[in-house]
């Protein structure tokens, strides 16, 4: 909004010509989300707490220290980061861009199926809320929404060549790319929800989400910045994606937003951000993958989210076979949870790993 309504003013007002910069207006939207959590988070946490008298209902068969320590606190807090998010957004994105509208799609629709799967867990005090086939057939439709969205915008352009919206990148190698053709919907649905479940499952300690959300988030601003720009773009052999640079202004939104809802989720949490948040945090990162043609580097930056992943699909699959689990629990950081680890030991350590898999995914960017 402010792109299209300052730019034009260039002449009149020097300054103003700073709104042609993605940086500039990427680093807008970062402190503007910012500023917008500080403002509103205590309201918004009073105001879920006034709705929430007895908080997030707590899983029974979960390690024992969180019917103690977490009982009571709010959940649903993914409205805090969304808020900020969007405002922001639409505050510093170029808005004729298709590419941002389509990730705001994706961010609300999903935060919109978690807000429904957390209201229902809040109103049956149950920790299982919609059905596992109905929320898995919600966010299908809206991934196939988005993919067909993305296909189009991408092939539609004059810049991009006509094949680009259904071809499938392979990193490590600059001149891989595979035309899909239609096939590419179902492999971006996959992605797209893959990577909002996955979030999901690593949101179970304070703040172990989140900083890791945040990482992946930073490390595709960066992403969608080069690949939008022709001339980085052709000098590191990736695959130009003309449009796809304004959606560092959304990455650097999301980063200044989960900065706030870190400062009242970390150790001892004052709010969760409950399937409102990861849902519709893992899905905007999703289809921002699928944009940039970066789908399988998003399996690197989010290895921690693939590891958490795994750990169920492994514990799940052993205890029906074999009627043995793997784990102590599942996902994984309740494992190390049932081992005797400290919270903020395992939290923090999950953090050193997400890291160092976010720096192996942006070498793959060098690496060709």
């Amino acid at each position: 909004m402010l792109f299209h309504l300052l730019f034009p003013l260039a002449d009149q007002f020097g300054p103003f010509n700073l709104f042609r910069y993605l940086t500039f207006r990427s680093g807008g939207a970062m402190v503007t989300a910012l500023l917008i959590s500080f403002l509103t988070g205590p309201r918004v946490i009073a105001w879920l707490k006034s709705k929430q008298a007895e908080g997030q209902p707590i899983r029974l068969d979960g390690p024992e220290g969180h019917l103690l320590r977490k009982k009571g606190t709010p959940t649903m807090g993914g409205f805090l980061i969304l808020m900020a998010l969007i405002i922001s957004t639409l505050l510093w994105a170029d808005l004729a861009n298709g590419y941002v509208w389509v990730t705001l799609f994706v961010t609300a629709a999903f935060g919109t199926i978690g807000f429904f799967d957390d209201y229902k867990k809040l109103t049956k005090r149950s920790s299982s809320g919609l059905s596992g086939r109905r929320k898995l057939l919600a966010q299908i439709a809206v991934s196939g929404i988005a993919a067909v969205a993305v296909t189009m915008l991408t092939r539609g352009t004059n810049i991009n060549p006509s094949w680009l919206g259904t071809a499938f990148a392979v990193p490590f190698f600059k001149n891989v790319l595979l035309n899909l053709g239609w096939f590419f919907v179902p492999v971006a649905v996959f992605v797209i929800t893959g990577a909002s479940n996955a979030v999901n499952l690593t949101d179970g300690l304070d703040g172990l989400a989140i900083v890791p959300s945040m990482i992946a988030a930073g490390c595709f601003a960066f992403i969608a910045y080069l690949v939008g720009n022709r001339i980085f773009a052709d000098y590191l052999q990736l695959h130009h994606v003309f449009g796809a640079g304004e959606l560092a202004v959304f990455c650097a939104a999301l980063v200044g937003a989960g900065l706030g809802f870190l400062w009242y989720n970390a150790p001892p949490a004052m709010v969760f951000m409950g399937d409102t948040g990861s849902l519709s945090i893992g899905g905007a990162i999703g289809v921002i993958s699928v944009i940039t043609k970066h789908e399988l580097v998003l399996a690197i930056i989010g290895g921690l989210f693939v590891l958490e992943t795994v750990s169920v699909i492994m514990q799940v699959a052993s205890f029906k076979l074999t009627g043995r689990r793997v784990f102590r629990m599942a996902p994984l950081h309740h494992h190390f949870e049932k081992k005797g680890w400290q919270e903020p030991t395992i939290v923090i350590r999950f953090w050193i790993i997400a890291s160092v898999l976010a720096i192996a995914g942006l070498s793959t960017l060098k690496l060709r």
